[in-house]
């Protein structure tokens, strides 16, 4: 193999780990907004029932 398609390659797979890492860290970030939306769904609830 020349050096050119060695460099190809290597892009390539370097460009496969950065999209994937960058599709967990995404799902990651949605995970942690649902679960901030949800806390603060109940904390709500609670204010709520205490008032009663």
């Amino acid at each position: 193999m020349t050096s050119r398609k060695l460099t190809l390659a290597a892009v390539l797979i370097a460009s496969a780990f950065g999209l994937a890492s960058c599709g967990n860290t995404i799902r990651g970030m949605g995970q942690d907004t649902a679960n901030a939306v949800d806390a603060t769904q109940q904390a709500g609830r609670n204010v709520e029932n205490a008032a009663k």
